[in-house]
């Protein structure tokens, strides 16, 4: 009993002491389909602490990325808006100066923000290498006070930029950011402010570099996709790591942690890494879009819930919005996302503004079971009508001029994509112009990168690309 009451006091002192304010954690895989968990029961991954995270919270069983691919879903993420609208229209590009983000809207609230892993919103290609001190769209730019970070995908034994000092660290690079990122939230409860943390990793993205004691549950598989669930393993031993580590600082109850994956999974990946869906990372049917995802929020999350309502990665700002009570002003229009907590008591049933997905010149609008995708073609645009609630792996197009669902849905499709033509051209800004922008470019064509090259050439991650040189 007395250890109970002192647990009790204990807890109640972090939150007195944090303000009752709601600390908020974002992980998110790069390249996991959504069949890849162990809760979905994947024929080779285990995935024990997803599973746990999924038995004590609220698990998606329908959650979409931003985007079908890494860049875009992350602008989503940060803006709440579809990601077109941010001028982040596939890998690599980069985010506008002139959106309204997530982690600046937090800090004007009081929360330390940091950033842990891949960015990929600076305008650079390639494998990820240090983001520079001077990079005009690195995350210190758009509300990360502290950042270690790097431009791309990142694997084993990393080299990483903490505020613009480059440092090299061993091991897995899942292992490494969550055992930073648990540093930054140390310090910073201890300070006594609340915090927002984003874990991006770089598993499990090509190329496929795990550790060999990861490498040997996968024996049987081929390669490539031995090396690849070896990273997800690694991936889901640093859950556990984070998980621990926010109950070690009494924390756990008053954090809302947020997994997902950016994208859908990979082909030539064995066994199939997106559970049967249709089509995999790039395309707009859900193998592609669809991903897994789970909150853990103990407060106030407190039985295990399956939900299969229609929610995504454009959702996230405005539920942490609504939960942290950022003012609307915060957030620039039009805001594509919704806040998701009544989920958290199971009082939705229908998703009210649906998800709308454009990407290079595709688009889809998700409406609860319908979805239509307008797909480009040399005489005009394919349309495509699926009832995912019959049909989840996209197998009998109902598409017909006169069907009740495609005239109302291609309504919204156009209005949508009239919309966005908008926002591109910067109308959603004051000054109703895009600024110039960082000219979508590998790293290597920055002279600034130029006197690593030797002593990065024979790196794995970098060794093709520096090979030209």
């Amino acid at each position: 009993m007395r250890t109970l009451i002192i647990k009790l006091f204990l807890c109640f002192s972090t939150l007195l002491l944090l303000g009752g304010k709601t600390n908020f954690v974002l992980v998110m895989t790069d390249d996991q389909g959504w069949g890849q968990t162990g809760y979905y029961n994947h024929p080779v991954l285990k995935t024990p602490n997803l599973d746990k995270m999924a038995t004590g919270g609220l698990r998606f069983d329908r959650f979409y990325s931003g985007g079908p691919v890494c860049s875009p879903t992350r602008a989503t993420i940060l803006t709440g808006r579809t990601h077109d609208r941010t001028g982040v229209f596939d890998h690599g590009y980069a985010l506008r100066k002139q959106e309204k983000t997530l982690p600046q809207a937090l800090l004007k609230e009081g929360y330390s923000t940091g950033h842990f892993g891949k960015w990929h919103l600076c305008g650079l290609r390639g494998a990820g290498v240090p983001i520079l001190r001077t990079d005009t769209h690195g995350p210190h730019v758009f509300g990360f006070e502290k950042w270690l970070s790097v431009t791309n995908f990142f694997d084993l034994n990393p080299i990483m930029s903490r505020q613009g000092k480059f440092e090299e660290f061993k091991g897995d690079s899942s292992e490494i950011i969550v055992d930073e990122a648990l540093k930054f939230m140390q310090q910073e409860t201890k300070r006594g402010k609340p915090f927002f943390c984003v874990i991006w990793y770089g598993t499990p993205h090509s190329p496929w570099i795990a550790l060999d004691k990861d490498k040997k549950e996968f024996k049987n598989l081929d390669k490539d996709s031995q090396a690849h669930y070896a990273e997800l393993k690694a991936m889901d031993r640093s859950i556990g790591t984070l998980r621990k580590g926010l109950k070690d600082m009494k924390v756990d109850q008053n954090t809302l942690v947020w997994f997902t994956s950016d994208n859908g999974g990979l082909p030539k990946i064995n066994p199939s890494s997106t559970g049967g869906l249709r089509d995999y990372k790039g395309s707009l049917y859900e193998g592609g879009i669809r991903v897994p995802s789970i909150i853990e929020w103990p407060s106030k999350i407190k039985n295990s819930q399956i939900s299969k309502y229609p929610a995504g990665s454009v959702d996230i700002f405005p539920t942490i919005a609504d939960i942290a009570g950022i003012p609307k002003s915060a957030m620039l229009n039009p805001i594509d996302g919704l806040s998701l907590t009544p989920l958290f008591e199971s009082k939705i049933s229908k998703r009210e503004k649906p998800l709308i997905f454009s990407s290079r010149g595709r688009m889809a609008v998700i409406e609860n079971d319908w979805k239509i995708i307008s797909l480009p073609e040399d005489t005009g645009r394919k349309i495509e009508l699926y009832n995912l609630s019959t049909d989840p792996i996209e197998s009998n197009n109902e598409f017909h001029p006169k069907h009740p669902q495609v005239i109302r849905l291609r309504k919204f499709l156009v209005a949508s994509r009239k919309s966005i033509e908008k926002s591109v051209k910067g109308k959603d800004y004051k000054s109703g112009l895009v600024l110039p922008q960082p000219a979508r470019i590998f790293w290597t064509e920055l002279p600034e990168y130029r006197d690593f090259f030797p002593e990065w050439k024979d790196r794995p991650e970098y060794k093709s690309r520096l090979s030209r040189f």
